[in-house]
């Protein structure tokens, strides 16, 4: 007795011991490593952001004042980041069967609406308002100016450090460049630390060239320009990072590399004639959904089938963890064939 014409076989069948709850993955170690990271950011960024504000107020530099406004964005943004870390841990439930691992994605783009209204905008107000207005700087403000951003450089440089890392360490378990984990890891919120820091440091620098060419040569115009490129650089990091998220709230692939070995490793199964159809999608940083049709090889009965199928899902996810939601539809492959030889016109 061959197998019957469509059996699905899902993952996550707790009478079988399946793997992980849907979404709950299994990087705790990486999320709590994230976790610290971005507590180092907040920490940072909070105090840098009051040393600015006031250093900006004091000294009426509108280049300070711009930075300021981009700590305000990256603090509200670390605290983003801690809800989508604690949220999109929740496990599986009737409403969410999946689990909740693309909330993680949700407040990643919440990030960039944030870096994007917050820091790059303001930034881009403040320099155009200096132009316009002009002004002059004491000694004694430029003084302050520089002695805060000095201060500032040497926090958000910690920080990123911290955030480097980190990545680093990522890179070095999945055997790739950092560049390439940069580009392809799949913890938004690592992400958006990374690139906060990366520009924050970089505004500073900024900043600070733009006082000091304001102090030497007593023009506004290249405090007020510093100001609006900083606005500019938070407005393109903000549309890196929203672009990210919204690519994968919208449903994004497993990477190409595991969609070809798990082809590979289905297709090489002694009871899968073909594999016709493989689908996957990201549930979070560490979950994706795979959904597979394969056609079997004649002569196998039904329970060998359900059994073979069972091994099947077990050898997917040891070889893969993150691929925890494994649906197999199963067809017999030579039934397949006398049905697309019978609607051949004779």
């Amino acid at each position: 007795m061959t197998a019957p014409a469509a059996v699905p076989q899902s993952g996550g069948d707790p009478a079988r011991g399946a793997g992980p709850a849907p979404g709950g993955g299994g990087g705790g170690g990486q999320d709590a490593e994230t976790r610290k990271t971005v507590w180092v950011a907040l920490a940072a960024n909070l105090a840098i952001c009051v040393a600015k504000a006031a250093g900006g107020i004091v000294a009426g530099s509108p280049a300070l004042l711009s930075e300021a406004a981009h700590s305000i964005a990256d603090s509200l943004n670390e605290v983003f980041l801690l809800a989508s870390l604690k949220r999109s841990r929740r496990p599986a439930d009737a409403r969410h069967p999946f689990g909740y691992g693309m909330e993680r994605y949700f407040w990643s783009l919440l990030a960039a609406v944030g870096i994007f209204v917050t820091g790059g905008c303001f930034s881009v107000f403040q320099g155009i308002e200096a132009f316009r207005s002009g002004g002059s700087e004491s000694r004694q403000g430029y003084v302050i100016g520089l002695v805060v951003l000095v201060v500032a450089l040497v926090a958000e440089g910690a920080s990123l450090v911290r955030a480097v890392r980190q990545v680093r360490g990522a890179a070095r378990a999945r055997g790739r460049s950092m560049a390439a984990e940069i580009r392809h890891g799949h913890d938004p919120a690592l992400r958006t630390v990374l690139a906060e820091d990366s520009t924050a440091c970089a505004g500073v620098l900024l900043a600070i060239a733009g006082i000091a060419l304001h102090m030497a040569t007593g023009e506004i115009a290249y405090e007020a320009s510093a100001s609006v490129l900083i606005g500019i650089l938070l407005v393109y990091v903000a549309y890196t990072l929203g672009r990210a998220a919204r690519g994968q709230l919208v449903g994004e692939a497993a990477d190409p590399d595991v969609q070809r070995e798990l082809r590979a490793f289905l297709a090489e199964q002694p009871e899968i004639d073909t594999v016709t159809a493989l689908l996957t999608m990201r549930l979070g940083p560490d979950s994706v959904m795979v959904a597979a049709r394969v056609d079997l090889s004649p002569g196998y009965d039904s329970e060998t089938v359900e059994l073979a199928m069972v091994r099947i899902r077990h050898g997917v996810r040891e070889r893969w963890p993150e691929l925890d939601q494994v649906f197999l539809d199963v067809t017999d492959a030579a039934a397949t064939r006398r049905g697309a030889a019978a609607d051949r016109p004779a």
